[in-house]
Order: C-alpha cells, then structure tokens, then sequence
C-alpha cells in the first residue's frame, strides 16, 4: 500500500475558510481574470467591449477550467493522487453540481455566440481546436510530460484575451504582439511558481515535469525579474504599444515575486488563491486608462 503523503493529507482537510479560498475552489479564479484583461486589453486600446463579450470570455473560461479540475479528479484513488490539490478535492465532492453548471453555462455561451462579431467567433474557434487537441493529450493520453504544460496554459490564455481586440482592429496585431508575448509569460510564470509551491515536496521522479519546466523551476526569480525589466522598458521606449498593458504586467509580475518570497509563511490554499489574485493587477492601473 502506497504511503500517503502530507501533500495528500493536507488536500483531504482543506477547509473553504474564506470569499478567497472559495473563488478558487469554485474556479471563478481564472474566469475573473480572463474577463478582466480582454476589457483592460480593448479599454487601453481605446475601445469598448459589449459587456455581452466579457460575460461570453467569463463562462467559457469557466467551463474549460471547472471540466479540467473534473478530468483531473478522475485520478483520486490512484498512485497519481498525490499531485492533486484542494480544488480538485472540491470539485470531485461537489461533481453533479460541477456537472449541471457545466450544462447550464454551455447553454447560456451557445445564446450568447450571435452576438458576438463573426471574426472573434473564428478566432476563438481555431483556438478551441488546438485546446481541444491539447486536453485530448494530457487527459486521454496522458501525455502531459511531453508538453510544458505551465507555458501551453499561458500561451493559450494570453491568445484567449487579446483575440477580441485584434478581431476588431487586425492592424493592432503586429502592435500588440510584444504585449502578449510578455503576457503570455507572466501568466506561464502564474502557473510555474503555483506548480513550485504545490510541488515542492515530491520529488520528480513522483511527479515527472517537461525538461523546460524544470529549467525554469530552477530560474523562476530570474525569469520574474527579467519579465518585469522587459515589461518596464517597453512601457517606457515602445511609444506605440499601450503603456498601462506593460505596467500591469509588472505590478503582477512584482506580486508573484513577493508572494514566492513569502510562500513559507502562507497556507498553500491561500498562496494558490493570492497568485490568481495577483493578475487582477489591471484594476490598479485602471484609473489612468483615459489620462
């Protein structure tokens, strides 16, 4: 019989104790924070998003996240549990609930598809096979080892938020690339300090990371730090890219940076919920969008 770990010991006692800790359990963490930056991305480009677009981006990106903590509760019971965590604990509990949400969101996002502009919906939909291609990887094949699943998931993020300002203004495309470039990092560093503090204590050969990922596991302060540096030079010398992007991109590569210095101080289920706290850094930054 395999030995239960801490990391599995501390998963089973979780307790929801606070609105925080809630929002991620219930995966409105990353739905929050998708919905936030396409407004923040198209507001500092000076446009205005139907509020019909954000609450679209909202549900999608919770039903993608919600179906992957599901997929990956499957694991509960096998050797292979010890790298779940309390969110996919939470989700196995509460399944049928999980499940009937699922539907009912699917049903709301496929009314609220006509009123989306057709260029965005094609965007969206070449995006959609190249993650339906991705999940059929780590969930069917479990292949995820092949793939440096922390940089899949912010290349992907990052496409997702900048798709309904590009499909409205193609000429914003080569403009904004250094931006979601360095977007599509910070939310890969997100997910690399998250996948360091949660597995800290398990050796590889438990849980088998990509080679990248490992790599970047040894240099996250460097990366962090380099992300804030190139963030902040292009806030300053790239006069055409939009500046508060850049600053916000540094305030929540700052955050992350602090919270990874603090993370012996911190329960894991607060310090998982405060990194995706940290990329709401646009709301700080909101107040100077129209000086």
């Amino acid at each position: 019989m395999a030995v239960m770990s801490p990391v599995s010991r501390d998963q089973r006692n979780y307790s929801p104790a606070s609105l925080l800790a809630l929002w991620h359990l219930l995966s409105l963490d990353a739905p929050t924070v998708a919905s936030l930056w396409i407004w923040f991305i198209a507001s500092a480009n000076h446009l205005r998003l139907s509020f019909l677009s954000v609450i679209a981006m909202f549900l999608a990106v919770w039903m993608l996240y919600a179906a992957d903590r599901l997929l990956d509760a499957r694991l509960i019971g096998t050797p292979e549990s010890s790298e779940l965590e309390a969110r996919h604990y939470f989700h196995s509990r509460h399944r049928r609930a999980f499940l009937i949400a699922i539907l009912v969101t699917s049903a709301a996002l496929a009314l609220l598809l006509p009123h989306l502009e057709a260029e965005a919906i094609h965007l969206y939909l070449v995006l959609g096979v190249l993650l339906f291609g991705y999940f059929i990887l780590i969930h069917v094949t479990r292949s995820a080892h092949r793939l440096p699943k922390e940089i899949a998931v912010g290349l992907f993020f990052a496409a997702a938020t900048f798709i309904p300002t590009v499909a409205r203004r193609p000429g914003l495309r080569i403009e904004l690339l250094p931006l979601a470039i360095l977007f599509a990092a910070l939310c890969s560093l997100n997910c690399l300090f998250i996948y360091d503090w949660e597995h800290s204590t398990l050796s590889h050969s438990d849980h088998p990371a990509h080679a990248a990922t490992r790599i970047a596991l040894r240099h996250l302060r460097i990366i962090a730090v380099a992300l804030i540096l190139l963030s902040s030079s292009v806030a300053v010398f790239d006069h055409q890219a939009p500046w508060p992007i850049s600053v916000a991109i540094v305030v929540a590569a700052i955050l992350l940076l602090l919270l990874h210095e603090a993370r012996h101080r911190m329960a894991r289920l607060t310090l998982r919920s405060l990194a995706d706290l940290a990329l709401i850094s646009p709301l700080l930054v909101t107040p100077w969008l129209r000086r």
